[in-house]
């Protein structure tokens, strides 16, 4: 019966969003409520942001009906967490926040997580046990890392369906993950947002009629971030023998968020060697430079997904082997991706001069 209710669960989730994105679609229409970053958006029509709002909905009514009270109990600060960040969201998509407002704002939920719903990382990373530390060291490290992958995944929603898709999918590896160590309730709650992410892209993939705006972005952020401290903690309790043990726990979550991370990373990286504030938007992110080969948004977003896929049967395929090998060897990659592109954009733009 639990392991019907397992699947039954996101499928219910993926029709009460299905039923609500063309309400919202309509409403938000009607209201001029639009995606408004004239300046940096690759869009040439205005359309309504906001898709969030039926991502959270749908993830919280189907939970609603199958997760146990006991549950709703043990994981209230979890979930007045991803609250107050869908709130957060919404608000931004609204009225607008600058980003220094928007990540103070993100503190609040972040130190409710992590302060009174006990979720720190306690595992042993790089061979180093977090636990040793002072626990407010411990516990500022958390806030740390939940900030840093909540806005890295908030900064790849820049194209139809990239967003929905990577979160689809590096939520679908902790889904089943969490499943398969016996956490059922915790993999129960990442493939409910599994099943709204894929209703939205229904309506997010080119031609898109609605974005998930902040709304989202943030809230499903905050839930890859909870998932990957908990795989962490997870993972590092395992026994050696276990078959869904990775000796590399650090380079595994890298894998999972490797999309994130690595687009993140670059343009950060890009924007301070050239002097400029990281927050400031431009079009430098991965997406953009696949644009710039000429794909359009769905052979982009298809393409960046196949590297994600990539990269997380490659931590499958080395789960035996430690952080030492798997980090300096996702870097090399990410590296030479990285050059690749940029040969493959220098020899497009020759190409086209000899034409």
């Amino acid at each position: 019966m639990q392991s019907l209710t397992y699947l039954l669960t996101p499928l219910l989730a993926f029709v009460i969003s299905f039923l609500l994105f063309p309400v919202l679609i309509k409403l938000l229409s009607k209201w001029e409520l639009y995606d408004s970053d004239k300046e940096h958006r690759i869009h040439k029509s205005f359309k309504p942001s906001m898709g969030g709002i039926v991502i959270y909905l749908g993830m919280i009514l189907a939970l609603v009906i199958a997760l146990p009270f006991q549950e709703w109990v043990k994981l209230k600060y979890f979930f007045v967490a991803v609250t107050l960040m869908f709130m957060i969201g919404l608000r931004d998509d609204v009225l607008g926040l600058s980003p220094a407002k928007k990540l103070v704002s993100q503190l609040l939920p972040i130190a409710i997580l992590v302060v009174f719903g006990n979720v720190f990382i306690s595992a042993t990373t790089l061979s180093f046990d977090l636990n040793e530390l002072p626990i407010w060291l411990n516990f500022a490290i958390t806030i740390i890392v939940i900030v840093l992958i909540t806005n890295s995944y908030n900064l790849i929603d820049g194209l139809d369906g990239l967003a929905g898709t990577i979160g689809a999918i590096c939520l679908s590896v902790f889904g089943i993950w969490f499943y398969m160590v016996d956490s059922m309730y915790l993999g129960m709650i990442a493939f409910c947002a599994v099943g709204t992410m894929l209703s939205f892209l229904i309506f997010n993939w080119q031609p898109s009629r609605i974005f998930m705006g902040d709304t989202g972005a943030l809230l499903i952020g905050l839930l890859l971030s909870y998932f990957s401290i908990e795989f962490l903690n997870y993972n590092s309790a395992l026994p050696e023998d276990h078959i869904l043990k990775y000796q590399s726990s650090l380079g595994t979550l890298l894998c999972i968020l490797i999309i994130p991370v690595f687009d993140t990373s670059r343009v950060v990286i890009f924007r301070l060697r050239k002097g400029l504030s990281p927050f400031m938007a431009d079009k430098n992110h991965i997406h953009h430079q696949f644009l710039k080969l000429g794909f359009s948004h769905s052979k982009s977003v298809l393409s960046i997904a196949s590297i994600n896929l990539i990269f997380i049967l490659l931590a499958w395929m080395t789960r035996n082997q430690s952080d030492g090998l798997i980090l300096p060897l996702v870097v090399i990659l990410c590296l030479f991706i990285n050059f690749a592109l940029k040969w493959a954009q220098k020899n497009a733009g020759t190409h086209n001069k000899t034409i």
